[in-house]
């Protein structure tokens, strides 16, 4: 792969923001071409450095959901077990985020439902009828201080 060079992080930064931002908007603040940019735009797509063009939803505007970290220490460090959990938590859509991460407890979680009846069934999908599950822990958010998931880019 071609690495990205400080105009590809121009154009990362600008599009993280607005990914409906004009290619001739992006080539005016970056001092490209529109075809230029859509070319190198069309690289990082092509390329899986830009994985996907989606739209973020506020969730206050769905009802008010619960927002729930969710700390999982597994009973076996098994390489087929870690990897069986990793994609049971990859396809639960109330799975936001998935971290496999060193320390006390072995993957942390960003889950979330719209009511507590609904987390309560959840856990004993994903936890309870996981026999590779230690145990878990969980911690409901009061506010949401900030959300996002633009990368900083390289200086």
């Amino acid at each position: 792969m071609q690495p990205l060079d400080k105009l590809d992080h121009k154009i990362l930064e600008m599009m993280q923001v607005n990914n409906t931002v004009s290619q001739r908007d992006i080539g005016e603040a970056i001092g490209l071409s529109a075809p230029a940019v859509q070319r190198r735009i069309t690289r990082l797509r092509e390329t899986g450095v830009i994985r996907q063009d989606i739209s973020i939803i506020d969730p206050e505007y769905l009802g008010s959901p619960i927002t729930i970290v969710v700390q999982v220490e597994m009973e076996t460090d098994k390489v087929t077990i870690i990897n069986e959990t990793k994609e049971r938590f990859r396809k639960t859509p109330q799975v936001q985020q998935c971290y496999y991460v060193t320390g006390e407890v072995d993957f942390m979680l960003i889950i979330m439902v719209f009511t507590m009846k609904e987390y309560e069934a959840l856990t004993h999908e994903l936890f309870f009828n996981n026999p590779g599950i230690k145990r878990f822990k969980s911690s409901i958010s009061m506010d949401i201080v900030k959300y996002g998931l633009a990368f900083p880019m390289p200086k």
